[in-house]
């Protein structure tokens, strides 16, 4: 089965939680979408109360963590994408946690 690309458009986040190798986004239309946390290393990298303190963006369509500088969209969820941070950004942002 295909997903066509007014479907990704379509789907909103509305709850979201991360666990020990998960990222666990519920969907305004019923679905469940559940991605590898090593796909987004900044949350695989966070604490669970930066975990914790995340917000919907574009009323539904991305969900950001301020203290982990992270957004990421349901479309990109659901298209299977991962980050696509370059390790030298990475690095960087690691680099500056640790001051």
């Amino acid at each position: 089965m295909t997903t066509s690309p007014t479907d990704l458009r379509q789907a909103h986040a509305h709850s979201v939680s991360v666990t020990g190798d998960a990222l666990v986004v519920d969907l305004d239309d019923g679905r469940t979408v559940s991605a590898p946390l090593v796909w987004y290393p900044r949350l695989a990298h966070g604490t669970p109360a930066e975990h914790a303190e995340w917000r919907l963006i574009g009323n539904g369509e991305g969900i950001h963590w301020p203290a982990l500088d992270e957004d990421i969209s349901v479309e990109a969820l659901l298209a299977g994408k991962p980050s696509g941070e370059t390790q030298a950004s990475l690095r960087r942002w690691l680099e500056s946690r640790s001051h």
